[in-house]
């Protein structure tokens, strides 16, 4: 039986480094292209793939919001994500949104072909980190996305923030102390485990885009 496989990348020796170590370890694959996202739909509509390894910055794509649209053309298709990114930052919030695996592009060969091979035949691929902090999050009922420990009240002054403005800015916005402002910066800073301003925005694009 023949496995259909998309690779979606805008490297060409991404493309064909992921090809070659494939081919020399699993038999009966039929390997395509796609370049950008656009790219990707349009194959779509047109040939029936079993297997999509998918660049998480890929042209034209919208991170997790690729999933759900590429689940609306082809349903049954398993989406293995695979990105420079580590795992610990993104691979929860992938596999939350329907993907059947993550896998850091800098991986082994066998781990390459190891997360293939487990989709193809159990349908997913989750490495023994992720697996493991997937259990933690349960144990410790910790939400997949950190910014739901917040209260509303701690939201609404993460969003201020974000936007640009200060705690004086806040403090006359919202009709409170600017002591009480720092007061919720401070839980925030600490519910979030993150230090400075540059963090909290790195953390709420990464949950929020």
């Amino acid at each position: 039986m023949e496995y259909s496989i998309l690779i979606v990348d805008d490297h060409l020796v991404v493309r064909t480094g992921v090809t070659i170590i494939l081919q020399n370890e699993i038999d009966n694959l039929s390997i395509s292209y796609a370049s950008n996202f656009p790219e990707t739909m349009q194959l779509l509509t047109d040939t029936i793939f079993d297997l999509i390894i998918l660049d998480i910055n890929i042209p034209g794509g919208k991170q997790t919001e690729m999933i759900s649209d590429i689940r609306k053309v082809q349903s049954e298709v398993k989406i293995l994500m695979f990105s420079a990114h580590e795992e610990d930052a993104y691979a929860l919030r992938y596999f939350h949104a329907g993907a059947n695996g993550y896998l850091n592009k800098l991986s082994a060969e066998d781990k390459i072909v190891e997360a293939v091979k487990n989709i193809m035949e159990k349908g997913k691929y989750i490495s023994p980190e992720i697996a493991e902090k997937l259990v933690t999050n349960q144990i410790n009922n910790e939400p997949l996305n950190p910014f739901d420990k917040l209260s509303n009240r701690e939201n609404e002054i993460v969003k201020l923030l974000i936007k640009g403005e200060g705690n004086l800015e806040i403090s006359n916005g919202l009709g409170i102390q600017m002591s009480t402002v720092s007061t919720y910066k401070n839980r925030v800073f600490e519910k979030l485990r993150i230090n400075n301003l540059v963090e909290l925005i790195e953390k709420y694009n990464l949950h929020h885009s």
